[in-house]
């Protein structure tokens, strides 16, 4: 059974359209224990929310996960995790964390409660609430 998790970027550095156009991407650099764990605990198959963070605060595509269990490339001391994800759909109606926060179903999305974690756990109903928030 597939899990569920966010992962953040600021649209200026790398955003959705980046993603796209590289057709697969590494998520690496992340310097936070607890994305590190959410990093490690991912594996192939796996989806994610691609949410734009600090410009839009909103979440733009859906992900997978491609590769998992590597090394970050950017990490010279070997202590931090990455994976590769691919785009799989954008979004037609990009669900926003000002209607996520006004949804009382999902006061208990890490991306609420942890907001400033950059890849979070969703759990399978959160997945499929935001899913049908981004089709209507």
């Amino acid at each position: 059974m597939p899990k569920y998790w966010l992962i953040k970027s600021e649209p200026f550095k790398y955003g959705w359209d980046d993603l796209v156009a590289e057709e697969e991407g590494v998520w690496d650099g992340v310097r936070n224990y607890t994305a590190r764990l959410n990093l490690r605990a991912m594996e192939v198959g796996d989806q994610c929310f691609f949410y734009h963070s600090r410009e839009g605060l909103e979440i733009v595509g859906i992900c997978e996960v491609s590769a998992a269990g590597i090394l970050d490339p950017t990490d010279e001391t070997g202590k931090w995790a990455a994976v590769k994800v691919k785009p799989l759909r954008k979004l037609d109606n990009p669900v926003t964390l000002k209607q996520i926060k006004a949804e009382p179903k999902l006061a208990e999305c890490e991306l609420v409660r942890l907001s400033r974690l950059s890849v979070a756990k969703i759990a399978p109903e959160e997945w499929q609430l935001i899913c049908e928030m981004a089709d209507r």
